[in-house]
């Protein structure tokens, strides 16, 4: 059963709809809520570069899904060195199960084999499952070929970059969402001398947010120059 799992859910509390600034993913998140309220695709396969935000939306969905009553798990396969196919037993009783890097089993045989079992036992109960890759589904190298088949199945989604400006929006949202702000200057200053991966931005966020509140200090150009110097 669900309860028998060898591995924790890698839940996290910040990563939800609210906290995620869509730009142009409007409707990609919409057709993620519907389907994480047990009411959209059975199968949506989200890919897209990395730091675009697909681990963010994966969470998200588990969220959206447990507001409702529904059971979700989410796991990141990138990581999937470190367990064995075995996970993949009881998943099926989750209403809602989202897979980070599902690319990353492709050339496992035992995992291949693993994960087909428990797309079919799962889509059996008319469960929804939500995965994620930096490529397209049918750019998978899956050995298994029915595997490869069924991945083709559903919804395939491709999460868009941000343009600056919309990584400014981002910014500054994200901060509000934080608890301290962050303005428009500031944030396009950040975004000109600092890594402009909106995964590493996340990171630097966290930091620029504990370096104000020690500081007492508002985040202001000056302010963040004098942080930027610090990391070098």
């Amino acid at each position: 059963m669900a309860e028998q799992l060898p591995v924790k859910f890698e839940f996290r509390a910040n990563q939800t709809f609210d906290d995620f600034y869509p730009g142009c993913n409007q409707e990609i998140i919409e057709q993620l809520k519907k389907t994480a309220a047990g009411t959209g695709e059975q199968l949506i396969f989200l890919w897209g570069d990395k730091g675009h935000g697909k681990s963010h939306l994966l969470q998200a969905c588990c969220h959206e899904a447990f507001k409702r009553n529904i059971s979700a798990f989410y796991l990141d396969l990138s990581n999937s060195t470190s367990i064995k196919p075995e996970l993949f037993a009881g998943l099926e009783d989750f209403e809602l199960v989202c897979f980070d890097n599902i690319d990353s089993l492709a050339g496992r045989a035992d995992w291949e084999l693993a994960f087909f079992n428990l797309f079919n036992q799962h889509r059996d109960r008319n469960h929804r499952l939500i995965l994620s890759a930096s490529c397209a589904p049918c750019a998978i190298a899956f050995s298994l070929p029915d595997l490869q088949t069924r991945i083709n199945w559903g919804l395939s989604l491709k999460i868009q970059p941000l343009e600056d400006d919309d990584k400014i929006a981002a910014l500054t949202h994200k901060a509000q969402q934080m608890g301290f702000e962050i303005t428009p200057p500031v944030a396009r200053f950040l975004l000109t001398h600092y890594d402009r991966n909106l995964s590493s931005l996340w990171v630097m966020l966290d930091k620029l947010d504990w370096a104000s509140l020690a500081a007492k200090r508002k985040l202001t150009i000056p302010f963040l120059k004098q942080i930027l110097e610090q990391q070098d």
